[in-house]
């Protein structure tokens, strides 16, 4: 009997009606495995993966296969994006197995006692590719299993062994912090940047947001031209290339080659948060209006395709439609033809390329730019403005045929972690841009993960509709916390305020290792696993390890709580070695590193709202990512954030490093001197503790 319809996983509800014996992780499948002393046969995917669908659609879906299946293993689907924790588990454990990198489908073999002793991404029905046929593997599987069981149970402790060892051993009072490691990582990054194609190596070619924020800030930090240039040159390529959606706006996942020209279609909420703030942010430093318009085509994707009546956003927009990846996104010269007056086709032909010949499997087109348009409009002999008006009516009228074509499926449960992704990167393009209905956008959806996520004092990882369930991981709650800094930066609420410190309050109590620091993966009251991680590199999205610390200390400093930033240091402290050793990879930690060598910088203003607003929009014209603004207006605070009384009337702004403030200031060039002073002078404030107690506050 398959037991996924009473799930919430859209990838999981799919295979619903699978021959197959499915059951969703849980206690029912491992009861049963040990019980029958069954093998457990794990899928882990997602709904917008294209291999996955694949395999479901050879195998899983095939009586004969499913048969095998049922007859030889206890058979477990998980949704990837539900459960992290077992996919950042076994992906690890397949490269220790495997020696080669892992991907989805992911297909293991555990022992009942959730070992994993055999596995493998794809594996195709019958052999081809190279690649063992899924059919013939499956019975020589489970014989090993029964025949040889001694070995495979020394496999698996040795295994665990390795698992255990690829966590960070520090003990996190001797470690010294890597002064050099913003240095030596931004060495090894201009090492693998692309210069003509932007990015960094060769194909496949993956936006790595977090590796271009820490480039963004080395270049407010040092004035590094050479970092800025790896910032609008990556964002520059990616917006003239096919992974941008040149009609509906939005990134796909990444790019098959290195010109960023033929994505793996698949739209992902998380990247597109993190890239809208890199895009809004890169608009106002380097001067570049087109970066804007990339900005505000993300926004127009979010709102039109992926949010949900409460505020919340979707997790992502599927790569295939009709069963054919790309179908909804490509054209034949015969339709655009069809669809665009000569005067729009004279200047769509040479911009994207329809010209030459067909770039997506020999027989159609999928938009990217290839020549752009100030050379077109040379070309034609017609005004810039002219050229601008006609492609503008082009993707209007193509994207209105696009519209009719059957859609990609839409994984419509809202992730926690991911929604918080988004948030963020609405709040802090919202700053850059003076949008204030890009805040609305956030702060809807922060809303909405309070109204639904937040029970009890914890916080779910997963919702559909209004059914919110499984316990949350570091990254749902570390980025839930980041993205609350984020918005009391742009509009001061005390609830939201109130909200981060619960949060800090639990990732404390529930994630960190208080012995040797550093945060887990999973919560000390989570289900026991094969093993329990705590991860710092980042990946697709930032390290949660890295964000909790940033955030912490961000927040500590502000709330005079030493707890926070003492837990912040420690997780710092720990991955501290594998910083210095090989900085690459650690973007997000580094910026912690950054604030736990020098305290972070922070504003406060208060008095008359519209003051205080006028003077933190004034303030962001300038990019200070090291210097946080809450313009709190007239509004009663706690105790904590009161640096002294407030105005009696126009409004008052306070200059701290860390926890030590300079004299309040009663005029904007006032502040904006206290802001040079603090950014020129030397940190010398030693350990916390030496802190002087009126400072303490």
């Amino acid at each position: 009997m398959n037991r996924l319809a009473g799930e919430t996983s859209p990838y999981l509800l799919q295979h619903a009606d699978n021959p197959v014996a499915w059951y969703p992780w849980g206690e029912e499948a491992l009861a049963l495995a040990r019980r029958e002393g069954k093998p457990i046969l794990l899928s882990v995917g997602y709904s917008a993966c294209h291999w996955c669908h694949v395999m479901a659609h050879e195998s899983f879906e095939d009586p004969v296969v499913a048969a095998v299946m049922n007859e030889h293993f206890v058979n477990i689907k998980v949704d990837r994006e539900e459960r992290p924790d077992l996919d950042k588990i076994y992906q690890t454990a397949h490269a220790l197995l495997t020696r080669r990198t892992g991907g989805w489908p992911l297909t293991m073999f555990l022992t009942p006692a959730g070992a994993p002793f055999f596995g493998g991404t794809y594996f195709p029905k019958q052999g081809r590719y190279g690649l063992a046929g899924f059919l013939d593997l499956l019975p020589r599987i489970a014989a090993a299993y029964r025949e040889q069981g001694e070995a495979i149970a020394e496999q698996s402790a040795r295994l665990g062994d390795a698992l255990a060892s690829l966590e960070p051993q520090t003990d996190p009072r001797e470690a010294s912090l890597p002064d050099q490691a913003s240095a030596l990582a931004l060495v090894g990054l201009k090492h693998t940047f692309d210069s003509a194609g932007g990015g960094f190596g060769g194909a496949p070619k993956f936006p790595h947001p977090a590796e271009l924020a820490f480039c963004l800030r080395e270049w407010a930090r040092d004035d590094d031209a050479d970092a800025l240039a790896m910032v609008t040159t990556t964002l520059a390529r990616m917006a003239d290339g096919g992974i941008h959606d040149q009609l509906g706006g939005g990134f796909c996942r990444y790019s098959v080659d290195a010109q960023w020209s033929i994505p793996h279609f698949e739209k992902m909420l998380y990247d597109n948060g993190p890239l809208l703030a890199l895009y809004a942010e890169t608009a106002r430093v380097a001067n570049e209006p087109r970066f804007a318009d990339v900005a505000r085509g993300i926004v127009g994707w979010m709102t039109r395709e992926m949010r949900a009546v409460d505020g919340a956003f979707f997790s992502s927009l599927d790569a295939d439609s009709e069963g054919e990846e790309g179908k909804f996104y490509v054209f034949s010269r015969d339709e655009i033809r069809a669809a665009l007056s000569d005067d729009e086709y004279a200047v769509a032909a040479p911009h994207w390329g329809l010209d030459g010949a067909p770039n997506f499997e020999g027989h159609a087109w999928h938009l990217r730019v290839v020549v752009p348009l100030t050379d077109v409009a040379q070309r034609l002999s017609i005004g810039l403005a002219d050229a601008a008006t006609r492609i503008a009516a082009a993707k209007a009228a193509l994207f209105a045929l696009r519209a009719a074509r059957v859609r990609p499926g839409r994984d419509d449960k809202i992730l926690t972690s991911w929604n918080a992704l988004a948030i963020a990167g609405l709040a802090r393009a919202a700053r850059a841009h003076d949008e204030p209905g890009w805040a609305d956008l956030a702060f809807a959806a922060a809303d909405s993960l309070r109204r639904y996520a937040w029970r009890d004092g914890r916080l779910t990882a997963t919702r559909k509709d209004e059914r919110a369930h499984l316990n949350a991981y570091l990254d749902d709650y570390a980025f839930t916390l980041a993205a609350l800094l984020e918005l009391t930066q742009t509009r001061w609420r005390a609830a939201d305020y109130a909200w981060a410190r619960d949060i800090a309050d639990v990732l404390l109590a529930q994630f960190e290792d208080k012995t040797a620091g550093g945060f887990f993966f999973t919560s000390h009251d989570h289900e026991p696993l094969f093993h329990r991680m705590k991860p710092g590199h980042d990946e697709a999205t930032p390290s949660g390890n890295g964000v909790a610390a940033t955030a912490l200390i961000a927040l500590g400093h502000l709330a005079a709580e030493p707890r926070y930033i003492e837990a912040g240091e420690r997780a710092v402290r720990l991955f501290a070695p594998a910083i210095a050793q090989s900085p690459g990879g650690y973007s997000t930690l580094i910026e912690a590193l950054e604030d736990t060598l020098v305290p972070p910088s922070s504003v406060l203003i208060t008095g008359d709202p519209a003051i205080c607003d006028e003077w933190q929009r004034a303030l962001r014209r300038t990019f200070r990512p090291s210097v946080r603004v809450f313009a709190v207006g007239d509004a009663k605070l706690p105790p904590e954030l009161a640096k002294g009384p407030p105005p009696a009337n126009g409004a008052l702004a306070w200059v701290c490093r860390g926890m030590q403030c300079l004299p309040p200031v009663a005029t904007f060039d006032a502040l904006e001197a206290a802001l040079a002073q603090r950014a020129s002078t030397p940190d010398a404030h030693g350990p916390l503790s030496d802190c002087p107690p009126d400072l303490m506050r």
